[in-house]
């Protein structure tokens, strides 16, 4: 007997009772359906919570917070490592952050710049790992600099608790002052050194060409101004320090002189290091390469390793519930294929009497229960994903509406892989196989005298 020919003699079968074949595969459909949304909410909430949890962190980037050296920790990075970092396989760029370690004054257009600080950064590594700018573009001579999002905001801009005075709605109505309108200006500031033991201060000035990315956590601000290595040497050059240290006349303890500062010309210590690989999955590896090498490093990858693990013990055991429901389902095929197996007793006599092979009998009725998991998998996958997108539409108005929080724009409540849809059909069409597993073995035992006589 032909495939061709099972395949032709097990439609027309399924068409003597459209009823019930439509009722089996529902039932198939409602546990594939069932498995699908229920698993997709684990994904939906690890794919949330995750991102939530990095906010405006690079997911590629590694800090690197010191090195190990014969058996002692040294928290100092140098241009040799550095260079090391940048010389590893998959790390595009290395960034740093150096404080310049004074206030360093500033004013624009006359009025003073209040809070934050200097900070020296590569901006050509700092291009490569994706510094993001709110507004303008990042320096590209040397006397250009980064102001920070919030630099123009201060205290007394912030609303009063309790009722509002006169004098705070007028400051209210006034237009805000936004950082990107000093986007051209010029920005002075002042380096504090020390002559002969008396104060001095020499201005310095740049131009200001760009406006960091707000940051995303509203807790916190941004009021520094960045600056490339050429700014940095040129107040170290004024100072005679490392990083612009004012170095006052040192008094001495017990005869002995304090520490001394480190001159420009001496090897640069590196702070707030990062190594940024070229993707997520190169990360873990990056890592223990470089932690086998004596550096000290962590990354996202760490942090989210113990999340992700609940949320895949989570994902399992919704799965496993889900396929309770394709279990029960299953239930409804054995019926099916058990009811076929007895209608169809004289055609399987006939079939057997001209010589089909019990296999080829066998093989009949799990195609048919085959096929009916296929087509409630089908019609459950497409449910599923319409019930996601349903659910991530319609839930956070319901969440508004009656709790009157705000879910965030991004959140999904439910998120459906390919994978999990691949997984759902694999598992609703194993059940129904073998469902029909044994009404199929049961037609391979048919008596062919007493199924001619419909005696079965």
């Amino acid at each position: 007997m032909k495939f061709s020919d099972q395949v032709r003699f097990v439609r027309q079968n399924m068409k003597k009772n459209k009823t019930r074949l439509f009722m089996t595969v529902l039932a198939t459909a409602m546990g594939c359906a069932f498995l699908i949304v229920l698993a997709s909410v684990g994904f939906g909430l690890q794919k949330s919570i995750v991102d939530k949890m990095i906010g405006d962190r690079l997911v590629t980037a590694i800090e690197v917070w010191g090195k190990e050296t014969g058996g002692k920790m040294n928290n100092e990075l140098t241009d040799q490592d550095i260079q090391y970092l940048r010389s590893v396989e998959h790390i595009k760029a290395v960034t740093y952050r150096n404080y310049i370690q004074q206030a360093l004054p500033r004013t624009v257009d006359g009025q003073a710049v209040s809070g934050g600080g200097a900070i020296a950064v590569d901006f050509d590594a700092e291009t490569k790992a994706g510094f993001a700018l709110s507004s303008g573009r990042l320096p590209q001579a040397a006397d250009e600099v980064v102001i920070g999002y919030n630099i123009r905001e201060s205290r007394d801009e912030q609303p009063a608790s309790g009722a509002d005075s006169a004098a705070d709605k007028s400051k209210q109505t006034q237009p805000a002052r936004e950082a990107k309108d000093w986007i051209g200006k010029t920005m002075r500031m002042d380096v504090i050194h020390y002559v002969n033991g008396a104060e001095q201060k020499t201005p310095i000035t740049a131009t200001i060409v760009g406006v960091t990315e707000k940051p995303t956590r509203e807790w916190k601000t941004d009021k520094n101004v960045y600056m490339g290595e050429p700014l940095l040497q040129k107040i170290e050059a004024i100072t005679g320090t490392q990083f612009g240290i004012a170095e006052k006349p040192s008094e001495t303890k017990d005869g002995e002189p304090g520490d001394k500062p480190k001159k420009p010309d001496e090897p640069r210590i590196y702070t707030q290091v990062q190594a940024i690989a070229d993707g997520a999955q190169y990360v873990k590896a990056i890592g223990e390469q470089i932690r086998a090498d004596g550096y000290m490093n962590h990354s996202i990858a760490n942090e989210l390793e113990q999340v992700n693990m609940v949320f895949l013990i989570m994902k399992i055991g919704l799965v496993f519930v889900g396929t309770i429901a394709v279990l029960i389902a299953s239930i409804g095929i054995f019926n099916t294929m058990t009811m076929a197996v007895t209608e169809r007793a004289q055609d399987i006599g006939i079939m057997k009497a001209i010589g089909a092979h019990p296999a080829a009998i066998r093989r009949i009725f799990l195609l048919e229960s085959g096929l009916i998991g296929v087509l409630g998998a089908a019609i459950g996958i497409i449910v599923s994903y319409a019930l996601s997108f349903a659910v991530n539409g319609a839930l956070p108005l319901l969440i508004q509406s009656f709790l009157d929080e705000k879910v965030p724009a991004d959140f999904r409540f439910s998120l459906i892989p390919p994978l999990l849809a691949v997984l759902a059909a694999v598992i609703s069409l194993a059940v129904a196989v073998l469902s029909g597993s044994r009404p199929a073995r049961r037609a391979t035992k048919v008596d062919v005298l007493r199924a001619l006589r419909r005696d079965v």
